[in-house]
């Protein structure tokens, strides 16, 4: 049986029709400054070392209330802080929970024993992160995950290579694919994805120390690039260095336009150096430099890229994801963006001539589900969202966490 048949029929736990005819206001819970309907944007120009672009500045709420009427469906509930998904060939889902267990969905629900259950540091933002299955699962059955341990004594952020049973209700560690990744409270990165060249790419963030995004030789505040075994390739941007790109803060989220060309997105300062809110998304290419901490607004530098799109509030952005799907033509090639104290889904389209500038940004599901942690395509042509309500900083529901299913 197809996923689609099983998400649209009896296993679906419930569904709602939103868009700019049906949406209803923010409600009293999520209504301050970060839940704004309301924007002001403005195109600030900037002068690079390469090109000249005009940056996006949303200077007031997050953008406009989308257009387009989408449905929500409920695919799974029960989860806490499900952080990543992995979507396997037989059509289950693998779903890491940041506590350190890795979930599976199956037949459209959840199985209640865990396939792993991983000894996590999960204090802060740490935990059990990112997960993302080997381009060739279907004959080796190995996936990849991204967690903090405390290893003797010294807390690390690690990526591992784990191997999925035949009967995938449980896994076995295989190996350490890379190790000592900067931890704080706070900026551990977390989301791993296997792009089109078939290489594993690592987000992390700057564990509090801003300027160890722009030391090649740190592995904080980067996206990272490796082999599935592990090695570094002989074309990555530094010799023998499995940095990719440089200046980033904290990425959640990263998708590719192309097979050599990424959306990133970054979250902005909450404090430090005296910088606060300014969220961003950026074309980049092997090895660019983001600009962190040297640059953080619309503005511009040496060598450095310009953001193509900043929102001056926090949103601050979580998964990400091109839409590929035919469900919404209207999105198609777009940028979906899950975003957590802003609770909405933000999605941004860019000009297809010009692809680092935005034509268009707007809001949809706002207030409706409360903080959005991933956002990714799956193989049935739908995206699929997770919410992030029992983290610590949302309203933790009775039915905990939840997988969602956005379509029309």
């Amino acid at each position: 049986m197809s996923l689609t048949r099983i998400l649209t029929g009896k296993l679906l736990v419930g569904m709602v029709c939103l868009g700019i005819s049906s949406c209803t206001p923010p409600t009293s819970e999520s209504a301050n400054a970060n839940n704004q309907q309301t924007q002001t944007t403005e195109q600030v120009s900037q002068q690079t070392s390469t090109n000249n672009q005009a940056c996006t500045l949303v200077k007031d709420g997050f953008g406009s209330q989308g257009r387009v009427n989408v449905r929500v469906e409920e695919v799974v509930t029960g989860l806490e802080v499900p952080w990543g998904m992995a979507f396997l060939p037989n059509q289950d889902i693998l779903v890491t929970e940041r506590p350190g267990r890795i979930r599976l969905v199956r037949g459209g629900k959840l199985v209640q024993k865990p396939v792993a259950t991983i000894d996590v540091t999960d204090s802060g933002e740490g935990g059990l992160l990112g997960i993302a299955t080997h381009p060739n699962f279907a004959e080796n059955r190995l996936f990849y995950v991204y967690y903090t341990i405390d290893r003797n004594g010294s807390q690390v952020n690690r990526v591992e290579r784990w191997r999925l049973s035949e009967n995938g209700l449980s896994a076995s560690s295989d190996q350490i694919i890379l190790d000592d990744i900067p931890v704080a409270q706070f900026h551990n990165g977390g989301r791993i994805r296997f792009g089109p060249d078939g290489m594993l790419y690592i987000g992390t963030g700057d564990a509090r120390e801003p300027q160890s995004s722009q030391d090649v030789n740190s592995l904080a505040g980067k996206i990272l690039r490796l082999t599935p075994d592990g090695q570094v390739p002989p074309d990555n941007p530094f010799e023998k260095n499995p940095v990719y790109i440089t200046g980033i803060r904290n990425t959640q989220g990263f998708d590719w336009r192309d097979k050599s060309t990424l959306w990133v997105t970054d979250h902005g300062p909450s404090g430090e150096l005296g910088r606060s809110g300014h969220d961003k998304v950026s074309l980049a290419t092997a090895g660019d430099n983001l600009g962190w901490p040297t640059i953080y607004r619309c503005e511009s530098g040496e060598g450095l890229v310009t953001p193509s799109i900043v929102w001056r509030q926090a949103l601050p952005p979580g998964g990400a994801t091109i839409y590929t799907g035919n469900s919404i033509p209207e999105w198609k090639g777009s940028l979906i963006i899950a975003t957590l104290r802003s609770e909405h889904l933000q999605r941004v389209a860019f000009n297809p001539q010009s692809p680092q500038q935005v034509e268009r940004h707007e809001v949809y599901l706002q207030g409706k589900y409360g903080r959005l942690r991933e956002a990714i395509m799956g193989p049935d042509g739908e995206l699929y969202v997770t919410t992030s309500n029992c983290d610590g900083r949302g309203n933790c529901p009775s039915q905990q966490d939840k997988i969602l299913r956005i379509t029309r």
